[in-house]
């Protein structure tokens, strides 16, 4: 990905747990997309306060990308497909998995894409789930 403003506020707080900051924006030329992404390093152990905290910051996205403030501060990129993608460092646990599903349909509804990328996960194998040739 690539822009050089793709990053607002580098000394900004980061993580779902803020939901005024916009982790990390991007441009992913390959892909022809903006992508949105919203980071959870914490392992999913408080699932109640992190679902709000997942919701409050989607709803802060979701107004950014569709309100027209994302519009107004990158307008090259109106116009552009959007992903909003959400990293955690560990997969998120059963009791998220419905409102993920939610977001995902909803997202859809409006023509954006939404993933979540487990950037720490590691296979049965102890490999990272990225290289095991079990997959």
């Amino acid at each position: 990905m690539s822009d050089p403003n793709s990053n607002p506020d580098l000394g900004a707080p980061k993580g779902i747990e803020h939901a005024g900051v916009i982790d990390f924006l991007g441009f992913d030329a390959g892909a022809a997309e903006v992508v949105l992404v919203m980071v959870e390093r914490r392992p999913w152990r408080n699932v109640e306060e992190q679902l709000f905290q997942l919701q409050e910051k989607l709803n802060a996205y979701l107004s950014f990308a569709l309100d027209g403030e994302m519009a107004e501060v990158y307008p090259q990129f109106v116009g552009k497909q959007l992903k909003i993608r959400l990293e955690c460092a560990e997969p998120p646990v059963e009791a998220t998995l419905d409102f993920l599903q939610h977001v995902y349909e909803q997202s859809s509804l409006q023509g954006i894409t939404f993933e979540v990328e487990v950037t720490g996960a590691t296979c049965g194998c102890g490999q990272p789930a990225s290289e095991c040739a079990d997959r």
